[in-house]
């Protein structure tokens, strides 16, 4: 079976874990480095780290409506939202209460506070939580802290556990979680279990991509970035790498190159290889081996979707997209991708659709099962 055959059969085999109900959101800023003024003022700007295209201060999903992507996200109204709230809580809206349609989706939304949107309500972490991740049974949730550490917790924010530090001088963003089964057949083979979190850090400017195994104490390594074995290859690039989003059963990923503006696949399946797949950045991997990324068209940041894996064919599913649409994720069955605008978060029909805002609250979707 050639290397690329393999990323193909593995993407698409369902995840053999099922997730729980509920659902986590990534965070909107996913720059450890902020500190706690953006946890007071309820909002974060995109870091060059992230790979997050800044939207204009003005737009808005629809040519009447305004908004900033630095104003302060609103969270759902509750008995004790109010003006007394503590000031890194997201507050209601004052004259109505803030749309949150996330009860019963999977869907989540951190902002970079201390306080996660999910089902409905506003969880408090009892921490800054940025770029908020889920294991793939639901379980536990990863972010990093705000001392910019890799953490893990429970739905509820509990249970926290200090996974590892970031170095001085380093940034840590976005963490994902890779995990892997392997059934009875599978164990006597060169495939073993897995059950890490893989991250970019940002050294000085230098984005590179680590793993870690999901435990207490655990020390952080670079994640090996082989080539397909093809005619006329070239090395894949260490650094400028970002945006890493594992899925599938074996835990490959997709990651995006902040230099060349490629978007890679890594295959998990036995030697870890990879390659460039198409032009975009913030990739996310469904289950069944699809991916959806961001693309800048006329002026805008559109979504765009690419079938199949590495051969597969590609479409924009925002094609009368009017501001950045960003930060696309998938819902676990594929079916449906959340994602960021400057006034809130919206979701569609993976297919293409039209756009249904489900939040106020301006932040990273993702979701949790």
């Amino acid at each position: 079976m050639s290397a690329r055959a393999r990323l193909r059969r593995s993407a698409a085999v369902a995840f053999v874990s099922a997730v729980t109900a509920g659902s986590a959101l990534l965070l909107t800023a996913c720059d450890p480095s902020a500190d706690a003024n953006a946890a007071k003022s309820g909002s974060a700007t995109p870091s060059a780290a992230t790979g997050s295209p800044s939207a204009p201060a003005s737009a808005a999903p629809s040519a009447s409506a305004s908004a900033s992507t630095t104003a302060s996200p609103s969270a759902p109204a509750s008995p004790s939202s109010s003006a007394s709230a503590p000031a890194d809580r997201p507050s209601a809206t004052p004259t109505k209460a803030a749309l949150n349609l996330t009860k019963g989706t999977g869907l989540t939304i951190s902002n970079g506070t201390r306080y996660v949107v999910m089902d409905g309500k506003v969880v408090d972490f009892g921490t800054v939580v940025r770029d908020l991740a889920w294991s793939p049974d639901g379980k536990h949730a990863a972010f990093i802290d705000g001392n910019g550490n890799l953490e893990t917790a429970d739905p509820d924010g509990s249970h926290k556990v200090l996974v590892a530090k970031a170095p001085s001088g380093v940034t840590w963003s976005h963490p994902t979680w890779q995990v892997f089964t392997p059934t009875a057949n599978e164990s006597l083979s060169d495939l073993k279990a897995k059950n890490n979190l893989l991250f970019t850090a940002d050294d000085h400017g230098a984005l590179r991509l680590f793993g870690v195994p999901a435990q207490a104490g655990a020390t952080p390594a670079p994640l090996r970035l082989g080539t397909f074995s093809d005619d006329n290859v070239k090395p894949l690039p260490e650094t400028g790498n970002q945006w890493l989003n594992a899925g599938g059963r074996f835990g490959s990923a997709a990651y995006a190159n902040k230099d060349d503006g490629q978007v890679y696949l890594r295959d998990e399946y036995l030697r870890q290889q990879g390659a460039a797949v198409s032009k975009g950045s913030q990739p996310d991997l469904s289950d069944e081996g699809d991916l959806v990324f961001v693309r800048s068209v006329g002026g805008h940041d559109h979504l765009f979707t690419k079938t199949g894996g590495y051969n597969g064919p590609e479409r924009d599913i925002t094609p009368k997209a009017t501001v950045d649409y960003t930060e696309p994720t998938f819902s676990p069955d594929g079916a449906t991708i959340a994602f960021r605008a400057p006034d809130g978060i919206y979701t569609m029909p993976a297919k293409g659709g039209t756009p249904k805002k489900v939040s106020d609250t301006v932040g990273l979707p993702a979701f949790r099962g």
